[in-house]
Order: structure tokens, then sequence, then C-alpha cells
């Protein structure tokens, strides 16, 4: 009976020590910051629940679904912009030809682009950001690094956010009407994104790592123009979007 006791406390001791060791989170060398990640997220979650998705519930509320559209439809337009410079930077002429003329006919027929034109006579919307540019230019992507407001990134994609932010005309036309311009985006896809955030929360045990690992895929996808190294499980990418810094993986709330 004392052998069998024993024998008892020696297992349920083994079981802790494997449980122990099986919850140990092992440092992630792509993210060397994880403290301070993990404090902005924090965060940014906070002013998400507090600010964004109350402002973008009351946007969706007020907002009919064909100004819905197009308003975003506008804010895509702006952005082609920077996708025709980025395409011609990463070498990519025949797609920067595409996605110019896509901005000519959705600012023109498609009246400043409040109409997608370019889409219905077959000119897809492609996804080109200065970030991939330095990609394609061979810079490293760096660390992981949660901005303050902006949500995921790394220290390339700071730079990506810089280049961005040049390319984009509204960055020139006065700080109060482009602050506001920024931030009806901001709200308009937040308000995009409402009905998709339950993918994150219901699907992610840990939803740090979920949101860091889908935004390090991702951007490698976007870099290797949907070919990444085989190594690399990229999932499916293309129906992920952030809303970060780039639109940045699964859909984010920032």
């Amino acid at each position: 009976m004392h052998q069998s006791k024993l024998a008892q406390i020696g297992l349920i001791s083994l079981l802790l020590l494997s449980g122990c060791a099986t919850t140990e989170t092992v440092q992630d060398p792509r993210d060397p910051w994880e403290g301070w990640n993990r404090n902005v997220q924090s965060f940014n979650d906070g002013l998400d629940d507090y600010v964004m998705k109350p402002a973008a519930k009351g946007y969706r509320w007020v907002m009919p679904n064909f100004a819905d559209r197009a308003v975003s439809n506008f804010f895509s337009n702006i952005d082609d912009i920077g996708v025709t410079i980025n395409d011609f930077l990463q070498g990519k002429f025949s797609q920067s030809g595409q996605d110019g003329a896509r901005f000519l006919v959705n600012s023109t027929a498609g009246i400043a682009g409040l109409i997608d034109v370019g889409t219905m006579i077959d000119l897809p919307k492609h996804k080109e950001d200065f970030d991939q540019t330095l990609g394609v230019w061979g810079v490293s992507t760096g660390p992981y690094l949660v901005l303050p407001f902006f949500g995921p990134s790394s220290p390339r994609g700071v730079g990506g956010l810089v280049g961005d932010a040049a390319m984009n005309p509204i960055s020139y036309i006065g700080t109060y009407v482009s602050t506001g311009l920024f931030a009806l985006n901001a709200i308009d896809q937040r308000a995009d994104n409402l009905a998709t955030e339950r993918i994150a929360d219901e699907a992610a045990l840990d939803r740090y790592s979920f949101f860091r690992d889908a935004y390090l895929a991702r951007r490698r996808y976007l870099v290797y123009d949907g070919n990444p190294p085989e190594e690399v499980d990229v999932l499916e990418l293309e129906d992920f979007e952030f809303e970060g810094e780039d639109g940045m993986g699964p859909v984010s709330p920032y």
C-alpha cells in the first residue's frame, strides 16, 4: 500500500513536471521584443474596444451600403497611385502600366474612384506597397514589431509606412483635411472587418502569436508574389487582410 502511494505521488509529480515543460514559453527568434510588443498590442486592443470598434459600428449604422462601398473605392483608388509606383520600383513594368490605367479609368469614368470601373473592365486591384518594394530589393524584415495605433509591423515595415505616406497625395493637402481623411479611411476599413474579426478570436489560443505569425507569413507571401519558399506554409494567405500598416495577415482590429 505504501509503495502504491509512492508510485502515485511519483506519477503525479512527473505529470506536473511534464505540464510545466509543455506550457513553458519558448522565445521566438523573430520576436526578441515580445514583452514590448504584447504591451503595445494590449494598448491597441483597448483603443480598438473603446474607440475604433464603436466608431466603426456607428459608421456602419449610418452609412448605406452603396455609400460605404463608394468610400472604400475612393481610398482604394488613391492607393493605386502608390501601387503603380511600387510596381515600377519592383521592375513590374507591365503591371505598373495596368495599375496606372486602372487609376486613370477609375478617376474619370469612375467619378474620382467612387465606382470601381477598372475591375469591371478586367483591370484588377493589386496589392503593392513600399515594404514589399524594400523586400524585393533585399532588405531584411527584421524583428517583429507592434506599433502603437498601427499594429503589427517590423523595422522594414516602418520604412514602408514612410514610403507609402510619401506616395499618398492625401499627405500633402493640409493637416486637418489629411488627418480627417486618414481617420475616415481607418474607420471605413475597421467597419469592413467587423463581421470577420471573429476568425482570430475563435481560431487562436494565443491571439498575440496568431497575429504575429500571420503577419510575418503574409508579408513574406506578398514579397514573393504568392510563391514563397516551400518551407513557409502560407495557408492561402490571399484570403487574409491586415488593417494596421498595410493592411496588414488575418483581419486585425488595428
